[in-house]
């Protein structure tokens, strides 16, 4: 089958970053604003990310709409399993960021072992396919911990958490323009830390609090923004392709 992910253009970032938001406001709308709860949210995210990623498997090639549907999802989902571990069960943020990492890092390492490669690429089979939404879900879990470490637990507020992991992402960049980094071992970085700078980009525009900061834009406003831009950009890119991507010998 052909590769079933976009090509990583700038498209591909600005949506990226926007469903980071939308993880983050959604999560926080569907549990607070509509009064669904923190365990009702979590199934209802989960139902709906099983079902999209049914449908994802069960195509052959790269399908806009279905696979930002998934992402958007998959991102509120990772938001929602921070969640549960701080205010369910109260473990720490620092324990969640350092547990989810190595998590990661066991996926990647399990990803490689077996596949040889880490290129997004290359997702042309469903093997390849399934360490790779389990990598991303794995990334919004560990941005959501990492993102409320810095914003909240460490009292660095959103607008500095916001400088903070859009800075770290342009050394990323530089790294790789620069410098020469491997594109492999620059993306993924690249894209754990989106995840933290869309939720700390989130909070910014819904919360408002006198400590963190915000400003004050609620999360039914900033969700119905950024899931209008996601639609609009998604439209335009089923119909031009502009970000599709041939298959590269595996």
């Amino acid at each position: 089958m052909l590769n079933k992910v976009p090509e990583v253009t700038i498209f591909f970032w600005v949506i990226k970053i926007m469903c980071t938001t939308i993880g983050e406001t959604a999560a926080d709308y569907l549990n607070e604003n509509l009064g669904f709860g923190l365990t009702n949210t979590t199934y209802v995210a989960g139902a709906l990310l099983a079902a999209l990623l049914l449908v994802q498997f069960r195509l052959r090639r790269y399908v806009p709409a279905v696979y930002w549907a998934a992402v958007v999802v998959i991102s509120v989902f990772g938001t929602l399993i921070t969640d549960n571990m701080t205010d369910r069960y109260n473990v720490p943020l620092t324990t969640s960021t350092i547990g989810f990492s190595l998590v990661l890092a066991a996926v990647f390492g399990a990803w490689y072992a077996v596949e040889r490669t880490l290129s997004i690429h290359t997702i042309v089979t469903t093997r390849r396919e399934a360490f790779y939404w389990l990598a991303i879900l794995f990334t919004f879990a560990l941005g959501t911990a990492a993102g409320d470490l810095s914003a909240e637990k460490l009292d660095l507020g959103y607008a500095v958490s916001i400088a903070i992991f859009g800075g770290l992402i342009a050394l990323v960049a530089v790294a790789h323009y620069r410098f020469r980094l491997n594109a492999v071992l620059a993306f993924w970085p690249a894209y754990i830390l989106t995840r933290p700078l869309g939720a700390s980009i989130g909070d910014e525009l819904s919360q408002h609090d006198h400590r963190y900061g915000g400003l004050g834009l609620g999360t039914t406003g900033t969700s119905y923004l950024f899931l209008g831009c996601i639609l609009a950009l998604v439209t335009y890119l089923s119909v031009t392709r502009r970000d599709a991507a041939l298959p590269e010998p595996a």
